[in-house]
C-alpha cells in the first residue's frame, strides 16, 4: 500500500462529470485555479454514472452522460501533472432524480423482483473497470462506494467488492459512506481508511466528532472527510448537505462554516484531512463570485480561509 502524506488537504473536482466538459481549456483552467488558490496537495476526481431508478440493477457507465475515460484519464494526469495526489470516484446516480442512498432491493430473493445480486454484479464491473484505470495511472487512492446507505447493510456484497478490488488495484482504498452513517457500517475493517461526508450543522461538529472518534478507535483505521462542504447560501451552515435550500447568496455563511470545522478538527489528531465539496470542471468568473451560491470557494471568503489552513498543515 502506498504511504500517505502525513496531511490530505484535498478537493473534489470535476463532478457530475459530464461528458465534453473535460479534457478542455476550461477543465485545465479550473484545476489549474485550483491548486493556485487553495495549496491543495490532493484531490478526488468524483463522476457519476447512470442507473435508471432505485430499483434498477444496471449502471449504465459507459453511456452518456458519463465522462469517457480518455477524460478520466486526462483529469487524472493533469492532475498529477499539477503535483496532486489522486482519488478515483466513480459514483452511482439514479436518472430519475432519486438520491443513491435509497438504492434498495428485497433482503431476500423474490422471484420476478430486482436482486441484490444483479445489482452488485453490474456495480461490481463498474467500479473494476475503473480502478483499473486507477492502477494503471498510479492514482494513490480509490473510492469504491459513496453515501450508498442502503447498501451498506449488505456486508458480504461489500468485502467481496472490496477484495476483488484489491485484485486489480495497490493503492489505498476507502468508502465514503453518509453523514451519521460512521457508526453503521460493519465492515470498516475491510478497507484501509475510513471516511464520511461531514455536512454537520454548525453547531453539532463537537458531538459527531465525539461520536466518529469511538468509530476511529474501534477498528484502529486512518480516517479523513471524504467530502464536507457549506453553499455560500443563509441559512446553510445549519443544514450544509441541502444543496436546494432555498436563501440569498452568503459569502460569510460558508467562510463561518469552514471556520468552525476548521477549528472543531483542529483539536482532533486522527482527523487527518479533506477532500473538500466542491471545484467544478468550468468555473463561474471570479468577479461572480459573491453571487454564486453553491458550494464552490472560488473567489469568496471561504477560498483565503482553506488556503491558510492547508499551507498551516501540510507544512
Amino acid at each position: 500500500m502506498k504511504s500517505l502524506n502525513p496531511f490530505i488537504g484535498g478537493m473534489t473536482w470535476g463532478f457530475t462529470g459530464v461528458r465534453g466538459t473535460w479534457n478542455n481549456p476550461s477543465a485545465e483552467h479550473s484545476m489549474e485555479e485550483m491548486v493556485r488558490t487553495l495549496s491543495v496537495n490532493w484531490t478526488t476526481i468524483a463522476f457519476s454514472a447512470l442507473q435508471e431508478t432505485a430499483h434498477s440493477t444496471e449502471i449504465l457507465f459507459e453511456d452518456e452522460p458519463t465522462v469517457t475515460d480518455t477524460e478520466v484519464r486526462w483529469a487524472i494526469q493533469k492532475a498529477q501533472s499539477l503535483g496532486l495526489q489522486v482519488c478515483l470516484k466513480p459514483i452511482v446516480n439514479c436518472a430519475d432524480g432519486t438520491w443513491r442512498a435509497h438504492i434498495n432491493f428485497f433482503d431476500i430473493d423474490v422471484p420476478c423482483e430486482p436482486k441484490w445480486s444483479e445489482w452488485f454484479s453490474s456495480y461490481t464491473r463498474f467500479i473494476l473497470h475503473y480502478a483499473a484505470i486507477a492502477e494503471e495511472l498510479g492514482c494513490e487512492m480509490f473510492c469504491v462506494g459513496c453515501e450508498m446507505v442502503q447498501t451498506d447493510r449488505r456486508e458480504t456484497q461489500w468485502r467481496q467488492l472490496i477484495h476483488d478490488v484489491r485484485q486489480v488495484y495497490s493503492g489505498i482504498v476507502t468508502y465514503n459512506c453518509d453523514k451519521y452513517q460512521e457508526d453503521q457500517v460493519k465492515w470498516w475493517d475491510a478497507v484501509d481508511m475510513i471516511s464520511s461526508s461531514g455536512y454537520y450543522p454548525i453547531n453539532t461538529w463537537e458531538e459527531q466528532l465525539d461520536r466518529i472518534e469511538q468509530v476511529v478507535q474501534q477498528y484502529d483505521k486512518p480516517f479523513f472527510f471524504m467530502e464536507v462542504g457549506c453553499p455560500s447560501r443563509t441559512g446553510s451552515q445549519h443544514l450544509p448537505n441541502d444543496w436546494s435550500l432555498q436563501g440569498d447568496p452568503n459569502e460569510e455563511e460558508q467562510a463561518q462554516f469552514y471556520r468552525v470545522m476548521f477549528d472543531q478538527c483542529s483539536k482532533r489528531d486522527w482527523v487527518q484531512g479533506f477532500m473538500l465539496w466542491d471545484w467544478k470542471a468550468n468555473l463561474y468568473d471570479p468577479q461572480d463570485a459573491s453571487s454564486d451560491d453553491d458550494y464552490c470557494p472560488y473567489g469568496k471568503k471561504a477560498e483565503g480561509i482553506i488556503n491558510r489552513q492547508y499551507e498551516l498543515l501540510k507544512n
